[in-house]
């Protein structure tokens, strides 16, 4: 959904930012505005109108990176912005279909679920290919953008990369592909097509199943007796 659908149409709002001069992470804040305001038309069971604003919010989410590459701007802030940003939108959609649906505990666990397999996808990315230096130099902002970072996601980041030690094949091309396909674009195009049809809640059950599917690849195989024999 990223590589096909929203980053080509991004990439016209990419040219009219970059003649704006319109800095990248302007475009994460952007984005972050119209997932929370998802969030509230979720809660409020606009359905449709939630529905648009988080595609908006995707399509917004592609435009960044892209911004920040063509003119030259990628920089620690905007990467830990946007990390922040999407887990903030994360939280706020499932708290209002928690709200919503009165199913808290069913939505609660769904948002771990979706975090965790978010979390996979990006390390098991990141650790397919070699490590590239990112910039990391900035003032007050990004130090404390550093902080919430490494509070939020560092034990992600270590279990995610334990996982991949202890299953090489995760980080390898096949594995990495289909990760990618769980990847934030598709999950939300996902939600947004529940929302248009009336079932939102069936995404919280979605999470849930994708999360189960990778934790059984990943549960040990038990070898054989005859073949240890």
């Amino acid at each position: 959904m990223c590589e096909r659908v929203f980053r080509p149409l991004a990439h016209p709002l990419v040219l009219v930012f970059a003649r704006l001069r319109v800095p990248p992470p302007v475009v994460v804040a952007a984005a972050g505005v119209a997932g929370v305001a998802a969030a509230v038309e979720l809660g409020r069971g606009s359905l449709l109108a939630a529905a648009l604003l988080v595609q908006l919010k995707t399509l917004l989410d592609n435009a960044d990176g892209q911004l920040a590459r063509l003119t030259g701007r990628v920089s620690a802030f905007g990467r830990y912005l946007d990390s922040e940003v999407d887990l903030l939108v994360n939280a706020g959609l499932f708290a209002a279909l928690g709200w919503r649906a009165g199913q808290a505990p069913l939505v609660l666990a769904a948002f771990l679920a979706l975090t965790s397999v978010l979390s996979l996808n990006f390390n098991a990315e990141r650790l397919s290919r070699a490590a590239v230096a990112e910039p990391e130099a900035g003032g007050r902002a990004t130090a404390l953008l550093r902080h919430v970072y490494g509070l939020v996601y560092a034990p992600q980041d270590r279990l995610a990369e334990a996982i991949v030690v202890r299953r090489p094949a995760l980080a390898g091309t096949s594995a990495v592909s289909l990760l990618a396909n769980l990847g934030m674009s598709t999950q939300l195009a996902a939600f947004g097509l529940l929302m248009a049809l009336g079932h939102p809640l069936a995404f919280a059950w979605l999470a849930l199943t994708e999360l189960v599917v990778i934790a059984l690849v990943l549960l040990p195989r038990r070898v054989p007796q005859e073949e240890v024999a």
